[in-house]
């Protein structure tokens, strides 16, 4: 008999998993991760760590399967947190779910289960696995959720082959409605549960106290950039090649505090990332303010009016050679090869047809439309036919 571990996050979605495979005839166990927790930053009736491993031992119960909890909350912090002060502190906007599922979820906790005599690991991911035999090698697919609503491959894109071939999501094929509709069937606990918010097993954070544990608050100023502004309404330059072509639209607009109007302050560039609106603080606009960028080493906060204004919006990004990611990896692109794709820049964004051209240093991706606040630090993931074949942190 097989044995699976589940991680047992005491939601619906993993509860379902758990059942699944215990019908299925796999030797199941639970363990719930407890990962890093501070309460001063916590939203805290919203995911409280306690209840939540409460509820996963009492499904486990119900299932009649072993449980216990394991404490990651070292390598969550080193790993984790430690990396997303970093990122804030260069002005980037760093995915915690990405690399949750990465470093931790398909690493630390994967290692876990394999010690403990497991054949799989299974999550309660809304994606699915597919498996094909290449050049007379298996090869694993990740493959988008049935439930377009639901779809969490994006989360799992920086997954490799090794992790995947030990990956099982049982609940992939099924929608939301019916994954609740199982767990109330099947009369456990977690049924009407809502859905977890917020960092990844954390919970929703109060993100300028979060990062004001290590990240001084510091007075700015908050310059407004008119939406004709010469910087980016100026002629498009003749290229010399695709490359100088791609460069040049990858580039984010540089600001200087002189090209706008001062019209506020703030506490601190690095708690703000492009596209925001909430926070500003600054009244007296016709339509509301966005950051269109953060300057982290003169500390300013530049802003358009209107969620339209031209300094939102880019149609290139560029991936640098050490965070490009295939998942596919007798796909990777070779330099000068290029590969069309549909790709999203976050979670639940509709995926948008788009263009990767592999150059010397990197990966471009072009997208045929343009794309509202790009930002350094998100993953950027690439898509053929629902399955995900790659991706890579914006530079």
């Amino acid at each position: 008999m097989k044995r699976v571990v589940v991680g047992l996050s005491g939601g619906v979605d993993s509860s379902v998993t758990a059942h699944l495979l215990k019908e299925q005839g796999f030797e199941v166990i639970g363990l719930f991760m407890k990962n890093w927790h501070d309460d001063s930053v916590t939203i805290s009736n919203e995911c409280p760590w306690l209840e939540d491993s409460n509820d996963a031992m009492i499904v486990a119960e119900k299932l009649g399967i072993p449980f216990q909890v394991v404490d990651l909350s070292e390598q969550y912090k080193e790993r984790i947190v430690d990396y997303m002060f970093d990122e804030y502190s260069k002005g980037r906007t760093p995915n915690p779910d990405v690399l949750c599922n990465r470093e931790i979820k398909f690493d630390v906790f994967m290692d876990i289960a394999l010690k403990l005599g497991a054949d799989y690991v299974a999550t309660g991911h809304y994606c699915r696995k597919g498996e094909e035999i290449i050049n007379g090698k298996p090869v694993y697919k990740l493959l988008a959720g049935k439930d377009n609503n639901k779809d969490q491959s994006y989360f799992l894109c920086q997954l490799s082959q090794q992790q995947l071939a030990k990956a099982l999501f049982p609940i992939g094929e099924l929608t939301k409605p019916e994954v609740r509709e199982i767990a109330k069937e099947a009369d456990l606990i977690t049924a009407e549960k809502k859905d977890s918010q917020g960092l990844c097993f954390i919970g929703k954070v109060r993100l300028p106290e979060f990062l004001q544990q290590k990240l001084q608050p510091k007075e700015g100023v908050i310059v407004n950039i008119p939406s004709d502004f010469s910087e980016y309404v100026k002629e498009t330059p003749d290229f010399e090649n695709k490359e100088a072509e791609l460069k040049h639209f990858a580039t984010k607009f540089s600001y200087h505090k002189e090209d706008g109007k001062v019209v506020g302050k703030h506490q601190g560039a690095h708690y703000f990332t492009k596209g925001q609106r909430k926070g500003l603080d600054v009244g007296g606009t016709k339509e509301a303010l966005y950051v269109i960028e953060t300057d982290v080493t003169e500390n300013v906060i530049y802003t358009g009016e209107g969620k339209n204004h031209t300094g939102l919006y880019r149609n290139v990004l560029f991936v640098s050679n050490d965070e490009i990611h295939w998942i596919r990896e007798d796909l990777t692109l070779k330099v000068g090869e290029t590969m069309e794709v549909e790709a999203r820049i976050r979670y639940r964004q509709v995926l948008e047809k788009a263009i990767l051209y592999k150059v010397e240093s990197g990966l471009y991706v072009e997208f045929e439309n343009k794309q509202s606040a790009i930002q350094e630090g998100q993953f950027v993931a690439w898509y053929k036919n629902e399955e995900l074949l790659g991706s890579g942190v914006i530079s």
